[in-house]
C-alpha cells in the first residue's frame, strides 16, 4: 500500500527508483542488523522509535540534514526519540500510543463514566461487569516486551522514571513498585484474567462481551467492525478515552514508525528526498487513508479524514502526553525481563518489590550499551 502512497513521487521524480523489501516483524531487527553488518544494507531502514536506540549512531545511520523538515511538526516525543546528544538520525513516519477503548454500550447501561484516576479503574471495570460483560478488561497477557513498556508507562505515571539524568537504571523505586502493584490489580480484582483472552482473541472477546475493555492502541478502532460481521457496530458500541491519571499525571509512551538512511547509501540525496515527501501532511493523510496509519506530523490530525473520527480524539489527546522509551541499546532486554516479572506478580508469585528489586539486578547487568 505504501507503494500506491508514493505513486506521486515516483511520477515527479522518474530519475529515482524506489524498491521495497518486506520482512516479517519478528525478523526483521536482526536481518537489518546481519545486512548492516555485512555492508549491503537498505539505503533507507524503517525503524521503531520505541526500539530503534541500537541504530542511531552515526556508523549506522546518517544525521538528518539540517533544514529538511521542521522538528516542531512531529509530536515531539516521536522526534525526540530518534535524537542523541543533540543530533537527529531518524525521522518519524507514522504514531501510535495507548488509550483506553471501552463498551460504550455498557458503560451507558451501568451509569459509569470513563475512569480519570488509577483509583477510578477498577471500580469502572467492575461496573462495566455487572452491566454484563465477563470480564471489565481484557488485559495484555504475553508477559512480553509489550508489557515492560506497559509496567514502564506506569511507573512513569507514579513520578518514576527508568533511567537518570546520569544514565543510570532506576528501576527499583517505590514508583516501579507501585506501577506493579497497580497492574497486578486488574488481575487480583477479578476484573481481567492471568490467562485469556490471548493477543488474536483480544477483539473478538470484546465484541462478544467476553471483555468490555482494553489499554490498546488506536488500530483496534477499525478493526471492530470486521471481528463484529457487522458496519457501524463500532460507532454504536464503542467509546475512547485518554488513559487514566496515575500520581503524577497520565503520561503514556510514543511509538509507531521511523525512517533512517544508512551511513552506507550512496543514494543519500534522493533517500532524503523520499523522507521529506513521506512526511509532507498531505501524504501522511493519504497513508492514513490507505491502511490506517496514524500520523506523526501533528498538522495532518486536522484533516477531515482524521479528525472526523471521534473515537481517534482520545489518541491524540494521548500523543501530545507521551515520552520516549530509554534511548539505550539494551532497553529491549529489560522490558521483556520487566513482562516476565509483572507475570509473577499478577500471579502472585512474587512480591512487587521483590521484581522491582529483580530487574533493577538484571539491567545492571546488562548495563545500557552506551560504554
Amino acid at each position: 500500500m505504501l507503494d500506491k502512497v508514493i505513486e506521486p513521487f515516483k511520477a515527479a521524480n522518474p530519475d529515482v527508483t524506489v524498491k521495497f523489501t518486506l520482512i516479517p516483524n519478528a525478523e526483521y531487527s536482526t536481518k537489518l542488523q546481519a545486512a548492516i553488518a555485512a555492508g549491503n544494507g537498505p539505503d533507507v531502514a524503517q525503524l521503531f522509535p520505541e526500539s530503534q536506540a541500537q541504530f542511531l549512531d552515526p556508523s549506522i545511520l546518517q544525521p538528518v540534514p539540517d533544514g529538511l523538515l521542521d522538528p516542531g511538526g512531529f509530536f515531539k516525543s516521536l522526534w525526540d526519540a530518534g535524537v542523541v546528544k543533540g543530533v537527529a538520525y531518524t525521522v518519524p513516519w507514522y504514531a501510535y500510543t495507548y488509550a483506553l477503548v471501552y463498551r460504550s454500550d455498557l458503560a451507558k447501561k451501568a451509569g459509569v463514566k470513563a475512569p480519570a484516576t488509577w483509583d477510578d479503574m477498577v471500580p469502572f471495570f467492575k461496573a462495566l461487569q455487572g452491566a454484563g460483560a465477563g470480564r471489565g478488561l481484557g488485559a495484555d497477557i504475553g508477559w512480553d516486551i509489550f508489557n515492560g513498556q506497559d509496567v514502564a508507562m506506569y511507573a512513569w505515571q507514579a513520578g518514576g522514571s527508568l533511567l537518570s539524568s546520569d544514565g543510570k537504571w532506576t528501576l527499583d523505586t517505590p514508583a516501579m513498585v507501585d506501577a506493579l502493584k497497580f497492574n497486578a490489580s486488574f488481575f487480583t480484582s477479578g476484573v481481567a484474567d492471568t490467562s485469556r483472552p490471548t493477543f488474536l482473541d483480544a477483539q473478538p472477546y470484546f465484541v462478544a462481551g467476553k471483555t468490555a475493555g482494553m489499554i490498546t492502541g488506536p488500530w483496534v478502532v477499525g478493526q471492530l467492525d470486521t471481528a463484529a460481521k457487522k458496519t457501524g457496530w463500532t460507532a454504536s458500541h464503542v467509546a475512547t478515552a485518554p488513559l487514566p491519571a496515575g500520581p503524577s499525571g497520565n503520561v503514556s509512551f510514543s511509538a509507531g514508525g521511523s525512517w533512517g538512511v544508512l551511513a552506507t547509501s550512496g543514494n543519500a540525496t534522493a533517500s532524503w528526498k523520499l523522507i521529506r515527501y513521506v512526511s509532507q501532511p498531505s501524504t501522511q493523510v493519504a497513508q492514513y487513508k490507505a491502511y490506517s496509519s496514524l500520523p506523526a506530523v501533528v498538522s495532518a490530525w486536522d484533516d477531515p479524514a482524521i479528525k472526523g473520527q471521534p473515537l481517534l480524539d482520545a489518541f491524540l489527546t494521548q500523543l501530545r502526553n507521551t515520552r520516549a522509551f530509554p534511548q539505550v541499546s539494551t532497553w529491549q532486554q529489560v522490558a521483556t525481563r520487566l513482562g516476565k516479572e509483572m507475570e509473577a506478580v499478577a500471579k502472585g508469585k512474587q512480591s512487587a518489590e521483590k521484581a522491582a528489586a529483580s530487574v533493577q539486578a538484571y539491567a545492571e547487568s546488562l548495563g545500557t550499551g552506551t560504554g
